[in-house]
C-alpha cells in the first residue's frame, strides 16, 4: 500500500473520519499515529467535561485498522473490525487527542494492533489503551473463462 494514499483515505476519503477532522501525524509501515482536533459536540460527559467513550474508540479503531493497512501486501484488499477492546484509563479532556498504533501481525485473514489514546503530553497522558483486530478481505482473482 502506497503510505501517500493511505493518508489521503484516512483524511479525505471517509466520510465519519473527515467529520472527526482525523490527520494522520505520523505513518510508516507498521505505525500510524492520528489525531483530532477538539471540539465541543465531542463532550460525552458535561459536568467534568470528559470526552465521549465513542470518540476515543472511534479514533483508537481507526489507528487500529488503517495500522494493519500499512502491512497488507495486496493494494486492493479491505479490513474491517472483527474485535476491539478499549480500556478507559482517565477521562479525555478538552484538547487535542492522538491514537498511536503498532501492528502486532498481519497475516492472510487477519491483522491484529496495539493502540495508545493520550493527549500531546504523550504517554504520560494516556487516556486509554486498546488491542484490535481486523478481517482481511482479498479481492478474488478474475475468473477464467473457458
Amino acid at each position: 500500500m502506497n503510505l501517500d494514499v493511505l493518508r489521503q483515505v484516512v483524511e479525505e476519503f471517509i466520510p465519519f473520519n473527515k467529520w472527526l477532522g482525523v490527520k494522520v501525524e505520523h505513518i510508516e509501515r507498521g505505525h500510524i499515529t492520528l489525531s483530532i482536533p477538539w471540539r465541543a459536540e465531542f463532550v460525552g460527559d458535561p459536568t467534568v467535561p470528559a470526552l465521549h467513550g465513542g470518540v476515543i474508540s472511534a479514533l483508537a479503531d481507526a489507528a487500529g485498522g488503517f495500522c494493519v493497512w500499512t502491512g497488507m501486501k495486496n493494494p486492493g484488499s479491505r479490513l474491517s473490525t472483527v474485535d476491539l477492546r478499549i480500556d478507559y484509563l482517565r477521562p479525555g479532556r478538552e484538547d487535542k487527542l492522538f491514537a498511536e498504533a503498532r501492528t502486532l501481525r498481519v497475516g492472510a485473514r487477519l491483522g491484529w494492533a496495539d493502540i495508545h489514546v493520550y493527549h500531546p503530553n504523550g504517554q504520560a497522558d494516556l487516556v486509554a489503551s486498546g488491542r484490535g483486530v481486523y478481517a482481511i478481505k482479498n479481492p478474488k482473482p478474475p475468473r477464467s473463462e473457458e
